[in-house]
């Protein structure tokens, strides 16, 4: 898989409003608790998910979306 960019979850900020679980299924899941978790990543992958070019728009408008400011979206490089 190509890096695009990487979607990086700042769980600090989180609130587990559950927007970014809505437009990112099935790459986002939530734990018990409604925080997002990257869905077929290793654990080291958690916070810091890889993107392909295909997924990039919909991890924009996620992060463009939360409240909380708790998504980014990192270019490779960055």
């Amino acid at each position: 898989m190509s890096t695009a960019a990487t979607l990086h979850i700042d769980w600090t900020r989180c609130q587990a409003r559950g927007a970014c679980i809505e437009l990112l299924a099935p790459m986002l899941v939530a734990d018990p608790d409604g925080f997002p978790l990257a869905h077929a990543h290793p654990p080291a992958e958690r916070t810091s998910i890889p993107l392909t070019a295909a997924e990039v728009p919909a991890a924009r408008d996620a992060v463009a979306l939360c409240p909380r400011l708790a998504l980014s979206l990192l270019r490779p490089g960055s």
